[in-house]
C-alpha cells in the first residue's frame, strides 16, 4: 500500500494496484459519516474504434458505452438498485465522453455496498432478449432528449465545432446506431474496457483504508481475469477548422437559447500540460465573463442574459472547446456584444483586479469542493484518467500569473475557431 500526502490541502491518499491491474485508491475523511465510492472504467462515448494487443481495430456502433452502462444494472436475480436500497445506499451511474462510472453513497453497511458495487460491475448479464428490450428503452431516452432544448443547443454546438471526432456524436448514440447493437458486441466491449487493468475503484469518506483494501483484495482473489494487452483507441483526423459556423435548431421555446464555442487547435496534450491548459482557461473565462465581470454585468443590464448564462471548458486528449451562453431574447445581439468585449480584451488584456478576484474565487471553490465526497470522487477519477491529479489543481491556481492568463486568452479566442448554436421557436 502506497501513501500519498498532499500537505497543501491536508489530505492523505492510500493507493494499491492489485495483481490483476485494478487500481484502488482510498481517501479517509475523519469525522465524515457518508462514504462515496466510484468504480470507473476509462471508457466513454468517443471510444467507438479500438483494438486490444495485436488484434485488428474494431468499429462498434455509436452509443454502445452508454448502452452497456444501462445493461450492467440488470442481474439474473433482478435489478441491482433494489439491493443497494435494501442496504441503505443510493446508487447511480453515468457515461461521459471518456469514462463510465458506477457509484453509491451510504452511511451504513459500507462493506456490503462495496461488495455489491464491485460484484455487479464484474458480472455482466446480457441476453438476446434483454438487449432487444433495452433498445426500446434507450430509443425513448434519445427521443426525449431530442425534445430537450438545453440538450439540443449544447450538442448542436459540439456538432458545429467537430467534423470527424466522435465527441460530436450524442453520448447515447442514435436510434439507428443502437439498433445495430447485439449481445456479442456488448460482451466484446465489456471484456476490453471492463478489464481490471482499465479500471479504478475510488473510495472517500468515513472509512479505514486498510479495511477497504482487505475487502477488495479478498474479493478479487476469488475471481480470475486473463492478462490483457494495451488498448488502442483510434480516431479519424480532425480538421482544425469548425464544421459549421452557425447551427440553428427549431423547437418551441419561450426564449431562444444561444451558445457560442471556440474550438481548441492544440489537442495533443496529456497529463500536467492538459491540466495546466484546463486551469488557465477556466480562470481566464471566469475573469472575462464570470458573474463578477464587467461583461456579465453589461449583458445582464442590457437584458440579454438571465441566471442561465454561464461558461465552461471541456477538454481531454484529442479535443477541447469552450462554451459560453444561455437563454437570451436576442442571440445575434448577445453574440455581437460578447465578440466586441473579447476583441477589446484581446487588445488591452484582462484587468489585474479581475484576475485576482477570479483567482480567489476559483481557489475558494476548490477548497469547498474538498468537503464534498461526491465532488472529490467525481473530479479525482476525471483527472486520474487523464494522467493528472486533482490535488495538484490548487498549486496551479496559486502559481498562475496574469501574464499566463493573457497569453491563454490570445491563444484560445481565435474567431476563425468560433461556432454558434441557437435553439429558437419556428417562425410564425
Amino acid at each position: 500500500m502506497q501513501t500519498l500526502t498532499y500537505p497543501n490541502v491536508q489530505e492523505t491518499l492510500y493507493r494499491e494496484v492489485l495483481d490483476n491491474g485494478l487500481e484502488v485508491i482510498v481517501l479517509p475523511k475523519e469525522g465524515f459519516n457518508k462514504t462515496y465510492a466510484t468504480f470507473a472504467t476509462k471508457y466513454g462515448s468517443v471510444d467507438n474504434r479500438f483494438s486490444v494487443g495485436n488484434q485488428p481495430a474494431a468499429k462498434v456502433p455509436d452509443g454502445i458505452a452508454h448502452f452497456l452502462e444501462h445493461k450492467m444494472f440488470e442481474e439474473p436475480t433482478g435489478d441491482i438498485f433494489a439491493v443497494f436500497a435494501s442496504q441503505g445506499a443510493s446508487a447511480n451511474a453515468f457515461t461521459s465522453f471518456d469514462r463510465t462510472v458506477y457509484l453509491f453513497s451510504a452511511t451504513e453497511q459500507i462493506n456490503a455496498n462495496l461488495e455489491t458495487l464491485i460484484n455487479f460491475v464484474q458480472n455482466p448479464y446480457f441476453t438476446d432478449a434483454n438487449v432487444e428490450k433495452e433498445k426500446g428503452i434507450i430509443e425513448q431516452e434519445i427521443n426525449m432528449y431530442r425534445d430537450n432544448p438545453d440538450w439540443r443547443v449544447y450538442f448542436g454546438l459540439i456538432d458545429a465545432l467537430y467534423h470527424e471526432h466522435p465527441v460530436h456524436i450524442d453520448i447515447a448514440g442514435t436510434v439507428e446506431s443502437i439498433r445495430q447493437i447485439d449481445k456479442e458486441t456488448l460482451y466484446r466491449c465489456y471484456e476490453t474496457f471492463y478489464h481490471p487493468s482499465n479500471m479504478l475503484l475510488f473510495v472517500v469518506g468515513g472509512v479505514e483504508a486498510e479495511e477497504v483494501f482487505k475487502l477488495v483484495r479478498d474479493n478479487q482473489s476469488r475471481k480470475s481475469f486473463e492478462p490483457q494487452g494495451p488498448i488502442g483507441r483510434y480516431f479519424e483526423n480532425e480538421p482544425s477548422s469548425v464544421k459549421i459556423a452557425r447551427k440553428v435548431t427549431e423547437l418551441p421555446v419561450s426564449l431562444p437559447k444561444c451558445m457560442i464555442g471556440f474550438k481548441e487547435k492544440k489537442t495533443d496534450l496529456t497529463g500536467e500540460a492538459l491540466l495546466r491548459q484546463e486551469v488557465t482557461t477556466k480562470l481566464m473565462l471566469e475573469a472575462l465573463i464570470g458573474p463578477s465581470s464587467k461583461l456579465y454585468q453589461q449583458l445582464y443590464e442590457n437584458d440579454l442574459i438571465s441566471d442561465s448564462f454561464g461558461h465552461e471548458f471541456n477538454s481531454s486528449t484529442g479535443y477541447a472547446f469552450s462554451v459560453i451562453g444561455g437563454d437570451t431574447p436576442n442571440p445575434d445581439e448577445l453574440i455581437a456584444q460578447i465578440r466586441s468585449a473579447v476583441e477589446d480584451t484581446l487588445e488591452r488584456g484582462i484587468e489585474p483586479t479581475a484576475f485576482e478576484r477570479s483567482k480567489r474565487k476559483k481557489i475558494g471553490s476548490y477548497l469547498r469542493m474538498l468537503n464534498s465526497p461526491e465532488a472529490i470522487a467525481g473530479e479525482f477519477t476525471r483527472y486520474r484518467f487523464r494522467d493528472s491529479n486533482m490535488f495538484d489543481v490548487l498549486d496551479y491556481y496559486e502559481s498562475c500569473t496574469l501574464e499566463e492568463i493573457n497569453e491563454r486568452l490570445r491563444e484560445h479566442f481565435d474567431f476563425g475557431q468560433l461556432a454558434v448554436s441557437i435553439v429558437e421557436s419556428p417562425a410564425k
